[in-house]
């Protein structure tokens, strides 16, 4: 005779297979950042055509107080004009040219608003958004997201600056965000930083998680994750180092090669 509750345990069973073995999400780095110029809305379309799970973008605030797409403080490395991007309307930065310096045939590509590149995500995907600047920029970027048609699921807020997060958390606290930390080993085999430290950080700040970059600390990321926080990774362009990643249970992968690295799964 089957016990009355097998269906039920069955169930259970099912749902943490999947939890654990499930496919980390693929996040597109700047956009599909390898094919296309970065940080623009061909580059994000491109990402979703090649299969990405998630965006990811750099924003900074304009001299008017607008959001743009864009990592550098300066427009030097993609334009012929160099433009500090805090010092510059946005009517001024839409003026230069940010495809060309990738290839001719990218010529007149715009440096895009966060309302423009919010439009292009479809249903069920999300967004990374990375802020580059302090928490001056918070309050515009609750007024685009309240804006935007987006579910609250689909916008994640990442950055290296604690403050940022902090901030981002007590305006939104249902939104998803990650604090960012590059992990490095001394010659002693010493993590910096420390298990302590993340741990700390991610409770000041009431973040859902880690970001960190590929040279990821595995029992540092076991325990963090065993506490009930996510970790993500950045930036994995080659199959072999997702897929190790993929083995430690990693929640997302960022990519300049979304293609690549989703059909490797």
């Amino acid at each position: 005779m089957r016990p009355a509750n097998l269906p039920f345990l069955g169930i259970v069973f099912l749902f943490l297979c999947k939890v654990c073995w499930s496919d980390p999400l693929i996040v597109a780095h700047r956009g599909a950042s390898h094919d296309a110029p970065e940080n623009t809305l061909p580059a994000f379309e491109l990402a979703w055509k090649q299969g990405a799970d998630a965006i990811e973008g750099d924003f900074l605030l304009t001299k008017d107080n607008r959001i743009v797409c864009i990592h550098d403080r300066s427009t030097k490395r993609l334009a012929d004009r160099n433009l500090v991007v805090r010092e510059s309307t946005l009517k001024e930065l839409r003026e230069l040219d940010v495809g060309l310096h990738k290839n001719v045939s990218w010529e007149g590509t715009k440096i895009p608003t966060i309302a423009e590149v919010f439009a292009t995500i479809p249903e069920g995907k999300k967004i990374f958004v990375e802020v580059k600047c302090g928490p001056e920029i918070i309050p515009y970027l609750v007024e685009e997201i309240g804006k935007s048609e987006l579910k609250t699921e689909q916008v994640v807020l990442i950055c290296f600056r604690q403050e940022v997060v902090k901030a981002f958390k007590q305006a939104l606290p249902k939104n998803k965000a990650y604090w960012l930390s590059s992990f490095k080993q001394n010659e002693e085999g010493v993590w910096k930083p420390s298990l302590e430290t993340v741990l700390a950080t991610l409770k000041t700040t009431k973040a859902d998680g880690l970001d960190s970059n590929k040279n990821v600390p595995v029992e540092i990321a076991r325990k963090i994750m065993k506490d009930g926080y996510e970790w993500h990774a950045w930036t994995v362009n080659d199959v072999a180092t997702a897929k190790k990643l993929k083995a430690l249970g990693i929640h997302s992968i960022t990519t300049d090669r979304p293609g690549l690295i989703k059909g490797s799964f």
